[in-house]
């Protein structure tokens, strides 16, 4: 799978994105470090073990670098920045029942603009699911050679 770079330079407006998710009860924040066995919990429930291990990468940055997604007190979705790689986004996941709302958008964004606020001037998705909807989303290009990019000789399990 191949890693894609943002300008973080030209990055697109996320008020209205965030204010739409606003309307629909949806809070968008950084987790807090008492927070981190729920979240890696439900990241292990509804994702894999490995992204359970990035994300307790996130919960030991100061300030933590995981976001995530909540209506009513329930995690809808979450985003890391810096867990992989200096500079790299992912892993990032939303629940089922909550995918369409636009949450996985406005992870991508809270977090490249995390990236921009840290000093980057570029933010690397890595290993590259849905490549249309990263160039779509946030203009994404993909980096030449980049598969398998950090992600070689990857330990199974």
């Amino acid at each position: 799978m191949i890693d894609m770079l943002v300008n973080l330079c030209e990055l697109p407006d996320s008020a209205q994105l965030n204010e739409s998710l606003k309307y629909k009860g949806i809070t968008l924040r950084r987790a807090n470090a008492y927070e981190r066995h729920i979240v890696s919990g439900w990241v292990g429930e509804h994702f894999s073990p490995k992204w359970v291990s990035e994300v307790k990468v996130a919960f030991s940055r100061q300030p933590v670098t995981c976001f995530i997604a909540t209506r009513d007190k329930e995690i809808l979705g979450f985003a890391c920045i810096e867990t992989t790689a200096k500079g790299f986004y992912g892993p990032t996941g939303v629940s089922e029942k909550a995918r369409g709302t636009g949450i996985g958008k406005a992870l991508l964004f809270r977090c490249m603009e995390a990236l921009k606020e840290s000093g980057y001037v570029y933010g690397v998705i890595g290993g590259v699911g849905p490549r249309e909807f990263y160039e779509k989303a946030i203009g994404a290009t993909e980096i030449p050679n980049s598969d398998p990019g950090v992600y070689r000789d990857i330990l199974p399990g």
